[in-house]
């Protein structure tokens, strides 16, 4: 049973596998075609599996689980845009995971925030596809000479061209 529920949910996988980096009308029309009868049929599958099993198993209460938060797996299919699993974000946020032991020395509240505030920076960068060293750097060198009220100007959007992450930095 176990051994069959994986395999529903790899067969869902390797669609998004073969859509991955394709538009996101693209993504929407394939998941519509392949994932969503998939998806019912493995919904259809776990209903049924349920009324084979025990109320008090470990596996009706995963079943359950999974049934009671059907409508935001289902969400994926009908938004382009939309991952299937949140694992790229997981990993964006890995090296804060790692790092949190040494951010508690960060001396005073002040300095944890600073921290956050350069994560923001830095990962608003590379969100926009822009070298975050090369764009702090300019950003460093100018804002002394730049007006206050025009301080949007430096920022990671605005650079998008001058300073992408497959440049060399200066």
């Amino acid at each position: 049973m176990t051994k069959e529920a994986l395999d529903r949910i790899g067969e869902l996988y390797k669609i998004e596998a073969d859509i991955r980096g394709k538009p996101p009308n693209e993504r929407h029309a394939i998941r519509q075609a392949k994932s969503v009868p998939l998806i019912d049929d493995f919904e259809a599958w776990l209903r049924a599996v349920l009324l084979k099993l025990s109320r008090k198993s470990d596996t009706t209460a995963a079943i359950m689980y999974s049934l009671n938060l059907w409508p935001a797996l289902r969400l994926y299919c009908d938004d382009g845009r939309i991952e299937i699993d949140n694992s790229a974000a997981e990993r964006a946020l890995r090296g804060v995971a790692i790092g949190r032991r040494n951010y508690l020395f960060a001396g005073a509240d002040s300095g944890g925030e600073r921290a956050a505030a350069m994560y923001s920076l830095i990962g608003s960068a590379k969100l926009n596809g822009i070298d975050p060293e090369a764009w702090l750097r300019h950003v460093l060198t100018h804002i002394a000479d730049h007006p206050v009220n025009q301080v949007d100007d430096f920022l990671p959007w605005h650079f998008t061209s001058q300073f992408s992450a497959t440049s060399p930095a200066r």
